[in-house]
């Protein structure tokens, strides 16, 4: 195309010569490395043993579903992704609820309650981290100084606590998004609500069933699959605090993609596990994410 002979009067190609730059950006960097590795996901692309690369079709994904590692992965992540998800949103609404009322310092409270989720993930579980050290932990010495334990605990040794700490870490991170976005749509609704309410005679309880949480719906569904979908990607959380132990009881997905890509060399084995990933937590996603448009339109 000769530039010189374009009118850049015209609107349509002066936003096309503004936006190209950015769009040969957004090429080199997202698309081309993700049709890249989508290829690699059906080729047999292991660093380790270079002589048997070669495309392999559909082989890599055939194998994840014998593979017990992958599985374990999956059941591991369904179950850290699913409870943290409903301690968020519950009380990500509970926090929103009593920050909307008026109260002093509330201000003070509803600038301090984004701290969690404004932290670097590496900040973040780092503290965490230490917060459970075995030896010196400030859990530990919580607990000893309360007379809830004798003797200092290695919390991270048993599989269940271990699961429960990381994913009690998780939901100190990710609620404070809920409870920005619920708190954003709660001065959203109509004040004249509650008072009709009231002259009918209606409690504080009914007001929440009936008008706070019916309209809070669409915005609930929205909180709701994005910490899903980010509750999937978890990843330098759980590795820091645990690398996935013990006995692969936190295991989640984004840690067996790392193991398998960069720690194994296993680059088309690693793609065709995050493709899967992908794949499994989009069919769930897409209906979610219908159920909630439905509910936007009817709002």
């Amino acid at each position: 195309m000769n530039l010189k002979h374009l009118n850049t009067d015209d609107p349509k190609w002066l936003g096309l010569l503004l936006i190209t730059p950015t769009m040969l950006i957004v090429l080199g960097f997202l698309f081309l490395p993700f049709f890249h590795s989508l290829v690699l996901g059906f080729m047999n692309y292991d660093l380790a043993r270079p002589a048997t690369m070669g495309f392999i079709g559909l082989r890599n994904y055939l194998r994840l579903f014998q593979d017990k590692y992958f599985l374990n992965s999956f059941k591991v992540t369904t179950i850290f992704s699913l409870v943290s998800v409903v301690f968020e949103l519950v009380l990500g609404v509970g926090i929103a609820l009593v920050l909307n009322q008026k109260f002093k310092g509330q201000g003070l409270m509803r600038g301090l309650i984004i701290l969690p989720w404004a932290l670097p993930s590496i900040v973040n579980a780092t503290m965490w981290m230490w917060i459970y050290n075995a030896d010196f932990g400030a859990l530990n010495a919580l607990l000893t100084q309360l007379g809830i334990i004798d003797e200092y605990q290695i919390w991270l040794a048993d599989p269940f606590k271990a699961m429960a700490l990381v994913i009690f870490a998780n939901v100190w991170k990710e609620t404070p998004f809920t409870v920005v976005m619920v708190l954003a749509a709660l001065q959203g609704i109509p004040s004249e609500l509650y008072e009709a309410a009231k002259v009918d005679g209606a409690t504080a309880w009914q007001n929440l069933i009936h008008i706070t949480l019916p309209l809070l719906k669409p915005i609930i569904m929205i909180c709701g699959l994005l910490q899903i979908i980010w509750s999937f990607q978890t990843f330098e959380l759980v590795y820091i605090i645990t690398r996935g132990g013990p006995y692969r009881a936190t295991d989640i997905m984004p840690i067996r993609i790392y193991w398998q890509t960069f720690k194994s060399l296993r680059f088309g084995y690693g793609a065709a596990m995050a493709y899967l990933t992908a794949l499994i937590l989009f069919i769930p996603s897409f209906f979610y994410i219908r159920s909630a448009y439905r509910s936007i339109v009817e709002y």
